[in-house]
């Protein structure tokens, strides 16, 4: 029994930083309807600029924290607003094919600047400390940070979606693009905010994760791989949604490796296969957006 819990505390805690990748590309698919091919990378792009503040610049991970999220924010605005908004449409190719494009130029931009080289962020005793939750039953320190950091940012999203003025209009321009236009709601700077906001999600994510485990320029996609089950299993386009849907593949990519290391990650791709047979739309489909 306690070492069921331990992998289910293990495993709850390795979906909070799961759902932390997913949470930008499903603001970025709930609102726009894009998928990003780049999304993976973007994250592996705001681990790098925390890198930078928080090693190369030696402000310290809390100032990454901070800081990373908004340059990244940023960019995603003016990302927006200069290319993508220029092939969003009906046809859903030319979307695919610029974020594709957008993910070669980031991979190749870091490694020209960073090499192939391994970066990681050391947080000191905090990352193999760990917290006593019952009698044999213990949980990494930075594992219940990682944790409260996606429960809050789950429940900052979703006070902005349904509690804010640009949440509603976010809202309506995802329910209907055309309409809201002629209402006239601002839809460039709309989605302009909705990326900047998903980049954000990636800036804080990618700097959470360049303490958990090391990360090189070609990191991105497997991590864009993880973001894809987790939205695909919580419900596409769901915000609490996607905190499930990371916790259900961390669990089970934890009762994997319980049983055989080696069978870790295919775990969590039979999870994902299971849930997208039986339920194709996903756990929360039907509370997209809130």
């Amino acid at each position: 029994m306690t070492e069921l819990m331990n992998i289910a505390v293990q495993g709850i805690a390795i979906g909070g930083l799961y759902a932390l990748f997913a949470a930008g590309l499903s603001i970025v698919f709930g609102v726009l309807r894009l998928v990003n091919l780049a999304h993976g990378d973007m994250i592996i792009l705001g681990a790098f600029t925390g890198y930078v503040v928080a090693v190369s610049a030696g402000m310290g991970f809390f100032a990454a924290l901070v800081i990373a999220p908004i340059l990244m924010g940023f960019v995603g605005y003016w990302l927006q607003r200069l290319l993508l908004n220029r092939v969003i449409g009906k046809d859903i190719l030319p979307p695919l094919l610029v974020t594709f494009g957008l993910s070669m130029m980031i991979q190749n931009a870091l490694l020209l600047v960073f090499t192939a080289d391994s970066r990681k962020i050391a947080l000191g005793e905090i990352e193999v400390a760990s917290v006593q939750l019952a009698p044999g039953v213990a949980v990494g320190s930075y594992g219940l940070i990682v944790l409260a950091v996606a429960v809050a940012l789950i429940g900052a999203l979703h006070l902005i979606f349904t509690r804010t003025a640009i949440g509603r209009a976010f809202r309506a321009t995802a329910d209907d693009f055309e309409t809201a236009r002629h209402m006239g709601i601002p839809t460039p700077h709309v989605f302009g905010l909705a990326t900047g906001l998903a980049l954000m999600a990636c800036g804080i994510a990618g700097v959470l994760l360049a303490v958990w485990t090391s990360f090189t320029p070609l990191s991105g996609t497997a991590r864009l791989l993880i973001a894809f089950e987790v939205i695909v299993i919580g419900g596409i386009g769901s915000i609490w949604g996607t905190l499930i849907g990371g916790f259900l593949l961390g669990l089970a990519q934890a009762i994997g490796g319980a049983i055989n290391p080696e069978f870790q990650m295919l775990a969590g791709h039979l999870a994902f296969l299971v849930i997208l047979v039986l339920m194709p739309g996903g756990i929360l489909a039907k509370g997209a957006r809130a």
